[in-house]
């Protein structure tokens, strides 16, 4: 069932682990599963699972690769030592890998000494410059099949894999594989609810204008405000249909990414330039701060974040007011990144709402009589922010403005 090589290898084997130190660890293992089975965001879900088995098995890596039943390979959904877009470019064959046998097999597999196993599949190494160690994989299985591969990397201060860490890598393994498909349950049901809801509104518009617009008696000026309501009605199907199909593809964690170095000055002038006459018809400034920085990341992706950024500041503006575009460094997970922030001078946040913010369909209610929009564009934004391995927030104070921050990988 498990292999190990190198038997003469200086690896020095770990202690088991005693009594008093079992209790604390399945104490933490039972807090993560908690923490696994109140979460049913995807991309945090994955992330807290990576976490919780780099820390529960000491490694200095970790990753999840599940199966792609329509392809057949297996791809990364989240891996601590990989890039979000890196991710997305490799695949793992099931033929010919150490992550291909244990799911054809169902059974963990523990190599000690990866220089030795001609299954090791070198393109991942390769593409990601880490030179892998050693290796405990088991399968991600759910009560009815196996979904994918729980991988951890390198044990730390060149320690052997025990019998502990199987146990627990194995155990943490099942209910992430539980959880995961939860998860996916509830978008997909939580997901098609919220959108049959939505659609409804415009759809009984449209019917009860084609029932107006049969009515012999009905006035010409009347007509054609019924025209221009249909269209406009038709226009907001058009965009939340576009909107939900782009939050199908973000939450299924399928997002193609096209990255590549680009000038971020360059990319807010652009998108200044799209948003400016809507802009000048409130007398809104928008100013740009910005030090030369450039960005590795989807181009067309970011410029959607930035634009629906912009769009919600004039918005939710005050007439003459101003929005501020800033860009500073920061760091993310250990690597570079850029953080560019959208500030406006508009009425605020309420405190209470600000938490759902990123939620799908989500619309503050102080704000009803502003233009309706599909509440899904910060959701979309959130899960363009994850994707690059980022993320987004908000700051914001009544009566004196909202500031929305997102981060991004920085060029080399």
């Amino acid at each position: 069932m498990v292999d190990a090589f190198d038997a003469t290898s200086t690896q020095e084997t770990e202690a088991p682990m005693t009594p008093g130190e079992l209790v604390i660890h399945y104490r933490r293992i039972i807090e993560i599963s908690h923490q696994l089975s109140s979460t049913y965001d995807h991309m945090s879900l994955l992330k807290k699972i990576v976490s919780a088995a780099r820390e529960l098995i000491h490694t200095e890596a970790a990753s999840i690769l599940l199966l792609d039943e329509a392809t057949g390979q297996l791809r990364f959904a989240m891996a601590s030592n990989i890039k979000p877009h890196e991710m997305e470019e490799i695949a793992v064959p099931l033929e010919g890998s150490i992550a291909g046998w244990i799911v054809s097999h169902g059974e963990p597999r523990v190599i000690e000494d990866l220089s030795k196993e001609r299954s090791h599949y070198q393109g991942v190494d390769n593409r990601i410059g880490f030179h892998s160690r050693n290796l405990l994989g088991v399968p991600m299985r759910t009560h009815k099949k196996i979904i994918g591969v729980m991988q951890a990397m390198n044990k730390e201060n060149n320690k052997r894999f025990t019998d502990d860490d199987i146990i627990t890598l194995r155990t943490l393994a099942g209910q992430a594989a539980t959880a995961i498909e939860n998860a996916r349950l509830f978008q997909q049901s939580d997901f098609i609810a919220e959108m049959v809801h939505e659609l409804r509104t415009p759809l009984a518009a449209l019917k009860a204008s084609t029932t107006l617009l049969q009515r012999p008696d009905l006035p010409d000026t009347k007509r054609s405000d019924i025209i221009t309501t249909m269209r406009g009605e038709t226009e907001r199907l058009i965009s939340l249909t576009d909107d939900f199909l782009n939050v199908a593809r973000l939450e299924s964690g399928r997002i193609q990414l096209t990255v590549a170095p680009f000038e971020i000055n360059k990319l807010l002038t652009e998108c200044v330039d799209v948003v400016l006459q809507q802009a000048n018809e409130k007398n809104i400034s928008i100013v740009i701060e910005e030090n030369g920085y450039s960005a590795e990341a989807d181009r067309g992706k970011v410029k959607q974040v930035l634009l629906n950024l912009l769009t919600n500041a004039i918005k939710y503006n005050r007439p003459d007011g101003k929005i501020t575009l800033h860009v500073e460094p920061a760091q993310e997970h250990e690597h570079p990144f850029v953080q560019i922030s959208v500030a406006d001078t508009g009425y605020g946040i309420p405190r209470e709402h600000q938490k759902n913010m990123f939620q799908k369909f989500f619309r503050v209610p102080t704000t009803e009589n502003v233009a309706r929009g599909t509440g899904l564009g910060l959701t979309i934004c959130k899960h363009i922010a994850e994707a690059h391995g980022g993320r987004i927030w908000l700051e914001s104070e009544q009566d004196v403005g909202s500031t929305f921050f997102f981060t991004v990988p920085l060029a080399d």
